[in-house]
């Protein structure tokens, strides 16, 4: 097995099990951590697709790190957004 079919089921197995969490949990928290992990694996399946050739193709990795940008601010709005909604106390100045 090459290195780029280990990680391509690798990502394919942590996007399935995301979506697992998804679907069966009920808790805002989880769901967004499962939401996170179905990321993670698109992520490392293109990361192992821009590895197939050499040198690596520039346009999948920018993608990929322009997707973490907005994985992350994406999360912190739906923390808050899931604080405010379960009974999290708003600051207000």
């Amino acid at each position: 097995m090459s290195s780029t079919l280990f990680w391509l089921v690798i990502g394919a197995a942590l996007w399935l099990l995301g979506l697992h969490g998804l679907l069966t949990l009920r808790h805002a928290l989880r769901r967004i951590i499962a939401f996170n992990l179905m990321g993670s694996g698109v992520f490392l399946v293109m990361i192992a697709l821009a590895a197939r050739s050499q040198p690596s193709d520039p346009l999948l990795v920018a993608l990929v790190v322009t997707g973490l940008v907005v994985a992350v601010s994406a999360t912190a709005l739906a923390l808050r957004l899931a604080g405010v909604a379960f009974g999290g106390q708003e600051r207000r100045p």
